[in-house]
């Protein structure tokens, strides 16, 4: 695309950096015949994609390679859609402004489910058909990989192959096949055989699933060649994974607007709601001396002031005490601040909170889950209300006035008595400072709650579980409000009826294929934005495409019928799923890893090693 239609456009729009590229930190290559070039698109607006940490991973990761050219495509916003579309101008990467068609691998990756009318959108404005099906050439080859891609079956007719697991290895050996592929002049069905036979990617369009008269998978037909059973992939040593050096700046604002390492992957805890927890597993550490090494290169190249120490629960890192001690004299001479995210309460101590509030005093957030201990034993959380207190009591004490805590609604098991508890509790945590003798003078306290609705995922022991109707969330979310009775409190809750669409997609099947596509051509592009969001456009593409979202949402599973994402190994059993989610019936909990392996199954990936 030539600079002066581009500028031409970019009077138009709000926040034009969102679509000029030229960042410090930018790669730019001369293109030859001989390169792959490779399209990174994150289907959300830059701010969301700039701070995602995989994507600076796999950017550094394939530029390093003299022979691949990676570069990255944002969704744009819809003024910005709106001008390209009248201009007649294609969605382009970044780097070089070439319209997304001349690329040879387009990958998405799939955060969250309400991104993927933004994906077929980013296709259309690119010129390039939604449906797998209309593609016929090797190139462009669409791929997706991320935690969405755990059930591919929503997008199975438009995506080519996904990736499941852990990019660092696989997406180099792909590009390697489809290179090989291009210079030998193969077919795209040959290619994708071929591409099946790595471990961790998926081809669709080699299974066809067979339905009952009940509309539930019945039988699973899978094409000669292609393996019954994809096992995602993981990276053994972390240590020896490809660490990037350097972070694109991005010229405005973003999301996470910092230095970010990755302490380890997986997760110890096992709460029963939680996708991530189980699908990341095994777990596998970071040394801290490759940690420490990693945060001063970063701040170095990029002129951050802030490293954020991130994982799923960073106070379960056993190495967490000497990293900080290898890092606080760094950050204190150049007044960089340490972050910590995902911090437990029975994981936090003064110790901790001075070393983190030494640069920069931030907001503290915890999350308790549920507010009763019986609802906190049926989801797994293994937290005491004790430790709740204790915790607030260690944040007060150190001078801090202001404590959020994330709860969740809709779970398994709750009743109202559970809800009530919730503002209890954050009662009992304002209640608290002010019985303390040293609080700050003159300052009051104020308590967030922010509460999620429960969206039932798979690979998780609540896949099984019938999810909260609308009506019941929003009657929920009322009895909430009416049980706070302090203006101490603050209450945020998330929109139910986002939520109720987003587990229809998280465990929809690829019936819904039609739904997707006649929802964007309805109008959805950017629906996990609430100003862009309509869920008549959805309802009506339900009604007109045969869909009942009710049986992926109301429905409760039985534990012989065959998922739609059953065909697919993360590593922990079905099995273990089902015992977990009949221990959550009697709030029963389970101990975490490292008091005693649970035999989930997920150390065989890395050849019988975990915790």
């Amino acid at each position: 695309m030539a600079l002066h239609e581009l500028s031409r456009l970019l009077q138009k729009v709000q926040k034009p950096a969102r679509y000029i590229g030229g960042e410090l930190g930018a790669v730019v290559k001369q293109p030859s015949p001989a390169m792959v070039r490779f399209a990174f698109c994150f289907p959300d607006l830059y701010e969301v994609g700039m701070s995602h940490l995989g994507m600076k991973i796999l950017y550094s990761l394939l530029n390093a390679e003299p022979d691949i050219w990676c570069e990255r495509v944002f969704a744009p916003d819809v003024d910005m859609e709106t001008a390209m579309r009248r201009a007649g101008v294609p969605l382009y990467g970044l780097e070089s402004f070439d319209p997304l068609s001349v690329f040879d691998i387009i990958g998405f990756t799939l955060q969250y489910e309400l991104s993927y009318t933004a994906i077929l959108n980013m296709l259309d404005l690119s010129g390039i058909p939604v449906r797998a099906k209309d593609r016929t050439s090797l190139s462009p080859l669409i791929v997706a990989g991320g935690p969405c891609a755990c059930n591919p079956e929503p997008l199975s007719d438009f995506i080519d192959l996904f990736i499941l697991g852990e990019g660092e290895e696989i997406e180099l050996e792909l590009v390697t096949l489809y290179r090989q592929a291009r210079d030998a002049g193969m077919s795209k069905k040959d290619f994708l055989m071929r591409a099946s036979g790595i471990q961790g990617i998926y081809v669709p369009s080699l299974y066809t699933p067979v339905y009952d008269d009940q509309g539930k998978i019945s039988e699973l037909k899978v094409e000669t060649g292609a393996p019954k059973t994809v096992t995602k992939r993981v990276v053994a040593d972390l240590d020896k994974m490809f660490s990037p050096q350097n972070f694109i700046v991005p010229f405005i604002e973003i999301v996470h607007d910092r230095a970010m390492v990755e302490l380890f992957r997986g997760c110890i805890r096992g709460c029963r709601f939680c996708q991530a927890g189980f699908t990341y597993r095994p777990i596998r550490e970071k040394s801290p001396e490759r940690l420490a090494s990693d945060a001063v290169c970063l701040c170095d190249s990029t002129g951050y002031d802030e490293v954020s120490l991130s994982s799923l629960s960073t106070s379960d890192y056993t190495g967490l005490e000497p990293l900080m001690d290898k890092l606080q004299d760094w950050a204190d001479s150049q007044k960089i601040s340490l972050s910590l995210p995902s911090l437990r309460v029975d994981g936090f101590s003064p110790a901790l909170l001075e070393k983190v509030q030494r640069i920069r005093k931030t907001g503290l957030t915890f999350a308790p889950e549920a507010g009763s201990q019986r609802l906190r034993d049926a989801i797994n959380k293994n937290v005491t209300e004790e430790e709740v207190l204790g915790t607030c009591r260690t944040a007060f004490e150190a001078g801090n006035t202001a404590v959020k805590l994330y709860f969740m609604m809709g779970l398994p098991t709750e009743t109202m008595e559970d809800i009530e508890a919730i503002a209890t509790l954050a009662q009992k945590v304002v209640d608290l400072y002010y019985s303390l003798p040293g609080k700050p003078k003159g300052k009051g306290v104020t308590v967030t709650i922010s509460v999620a609705c429960f969206v039932p995922k798979p690979f998780t022991p609540f896949q099984f579980a019938p999810q909260d109707s609308i009506v019941q969330l929003e009657e929920k979310q009322k009895h909430l409000l009416r049980s706070v009775r302090s203006k101490k409190i603050t209450v945020h809750y998330h929109d139910a009826v986002t939520s109720f669409l987003e587990a229809v997609l998280a465990r929809g099947d690829r019936r819904l294929c039609n739904a997707v596509e006649l929802a964007w051509k309805k109008g959805s592009r950017l629906d996990g934005w609430n100003e862009h969001f309509s869920m008549r456009r959805w309802t009506e593409a339900f009604a007109e495409t045969g869909v009942e979202p009710n049986f992926y949402t109301a429905r409760k599973r039985e534990y012989d019928e065959i998922l739609p994402w059953d065909h697919l190994d993360y590593g922990v059993d079905k099995s273990y799923f089902i015992d977990e989610n009949e221990k959550a019936t009697e709030a029963v909990t389970t101990s975490h890893c490292r008091l005693g392996c649970n035999g989930c199954g997920a150390d065989r990936l890395t050849g019988g090693i975990c915790i």
